[in-house]
């Protein structure tokens, strides 16, 4: 069960964790840690309506995504934290 329903074209995401190591075996600090640009779609919003006409979400549940470095507000529900950004800031969906 999702912890929210977004409204309109808005889409709840589950962000990847940051990485703690380089590719070296490196610990990197949190000061030095950058947002995760990469996550996956929890909930989806029902669309949006434009002149009568009603634009369907092209994201669907469960798919792995990547959005620009400040998408999006952050909220914690439950602990845990999400995303909450426009279909709009979407930058593409990964295949896996």
């Amino acid at each position: 069960m999702t912890p929210l329903k977004p409204l309109g074209d808005r889409v709840l995401v589950r962000p990847d964790p940051a990485d703690e190591t380089t590719a070296g075996g490196l610990f990197i600090p949190d000061t030095a840690k950058e947002k995760p640009q990469q996550g996956t779609v929890v909930s989806v919003g029902p669309g949006t309506t434009e002149n009568g006409v009603h634009i369907v979400m092209s994201v669907k549940d469960g798919d792995a995504v990547l959005y620009g470095t400040y998408a999006g507000t952050e909220v914690t529900l439950d602990g845990e934290d999400f995303l909450i950004m426009r279909e709009a800031d979407i930058l593409g969906v990964v295949n896996a």
